[in-house]
């Protein structure tokens, strides 16, 4: 389906159930955030957590990762300050509780192997139970984790934080911001 900025039709969202979307990853990368799996109105669009009321954007921005909200549609200008999104799960669902518990951890084995072609200095997992689910870590917490992915001696470190989905009523945007901000600390600017 063509990515576009308007909002899909019905059919559009039926049909973009089980796609997957294009990473938006490559080289140099300090951070490279990773959704749970995307939802249906991203896969309709083809642009990472486009569903209106997905607050990845606006805590992007207000963390200080980016210079102004960046929208769905503009994820490539990601990449020229360091910065990238992947999923756990390839699969597009209406809902991330569709997932199967070997998706999950099929999806922790792609994400390694993606971490160590692209050696990002930081995986940042938006998602807790994702992350528990993939790795098989059940106590894992929001912020940074002991250990880090793609080889002992200069491992992606890996930094937990809150789902942004607008249905996460546990963070409120400004919680999320801070989440993101500690972390855009720990890893310094561009």
């Amino acid at each position: 389906m063509k990515p576009s900025a308007t909002k899909p039709t019905a059919e559009q969202l039926a049909a973009a159930q089980d796609a997957t979307i294009p990473d938006v990853i490559g080289p140099d990368l300090r951070v490279l955030f990773c959704g749970i799996n995307p939802g249906l109105w991203s896969g309709a669009t083809g642009r990472h957590f486009a569903r209106p009321g997905n607050r990845f954007w606006p805590a992007l921005h207000r963390s200080g990762f980016t210079p102004r909200q960046l929208r769905p549609e503009e994820q490539d200008e990601l990449l020229g300050l360091g910065l990238g999104i992947t999923n756990v799960v390839a699969r597009t669902t209406a809902k991330a509780d569709e997932l199967s518990a070997e998706e999950y951890r099929l999806g922790g084995q792609a994400l390694v192997d993606r971490v160590e072609r692209w050696r990002p200095q930081v995986l940042a997992v938006l998602g807790i139970g994702a992350y528990r689910a993939a790795f098989g870590r059940p106590k894992a917490a929001v912020g940074p984790q002991e250990s880090g992915l793609g080889g002992a001696t200069d491992a992606t470190r890996v930094w937990l934080l809150p789902n942004p989905s607008g249905l996460n009523a546990h963070y409120t945007l400004d919680g999320l911001a801070i989440e993101f901000r500690r972390l855009r600390e720990a890893v310094g600017t561009a």
